[in-house]
């Protein structure tokens, strides 16, 4: 039985845990942290108590802030 697994680069991926999300925004964990702690935040997915971050919507987040 082949037991090969498959890695998915991040940027390719559509959900990032928060630290491949700081990873591949440059953004900090406790900063990506305290801006999903909103509840109107967009680009965060909740299953359970484990936080996903939505790599396309965080793209646009980033692209239109000013500062964060």
């Amino acid at each position: 039985m082949d037991t090969t697994t498959t890695t998915v680069p991040i940027w390719e991926k559509s959900n990032l845990t928060l630290t491949e999300a700081a990873a591949y925004s440059g953004v900090g964990i406790n900063k990506l942290r305290e801006i999903t702690n909103d509840e109107h935040c967009e680009f965060v997915l909740w299953i359970g108590s484990k936080r996903l971050i939505k790599r396309k919507l965080l793209d646009q987040y980033l692209e239109s802030s000013y500062s964060i």
